[in-house]
């Protein structure tokens, strides 16, 4: 698959995970060379776009409320301790992505720890601080 720009046909629905960094070069770098993303729009000061497998991730800025969210502020995370939202990865071998990522400098919680026989899983962090569950299933 070559990397595009989320951009479905109208009966269809495209999906991408925004995350907000107050250093959205560090942060697309982590995406990119350590995950192994492409960068597929980068606007100085502006969002920086990844295609990350069958998915994007949207990295920018926090800001306060705008005409379309009169109410909301984006910010990266402030409590690490505390998580609301988390990207989560599914991946066919989780161990040989464990060493891949880990050789290009991710920092796991964890090793991949199995789950009740159902699944193993282990967490990251990116350098905003968002949590990024990498899980795979376990085989009946």
């Amino acid at each position: 698959m070559s990397a595009s720009l989320p951009n479905p046909a109208a009966d269809e629905l495209a999906l991408a995970h925004f995350v907000v960094a107050d250093d959205v070069p560090a942060t697309a770098r982590f995406y990119s060379e350590i995950l192994g993303g492409t960068i597929v729009r980068e606007i100085p000061g502006g969002p920086t776009i990844i295609q990350l497998a069958n998915g994007w991730i949207i990295i920018n800025n926090g800001g306060g409320p705008t005409p379309d969210k009169p109410t909301v502020t984006l910010e990266q995370p402030q409590d690490l301790e505390h998580v609301n939202a988390f990207l989560n990865i599914r991946v066919g071998d989780i161990q040989a992505i464990y060493r891949e990522w880990t050789e290009r400098g991710a920092k796991f919680l964890t090793e991949p720890i199995e789950d009740g026989g159902r699944e193993l899983r282990c967490y990251l962090r990116d350098p905003a601080g968002h949590l990024i569950e990498v899980g795979q299933a376990i085989n009946d």
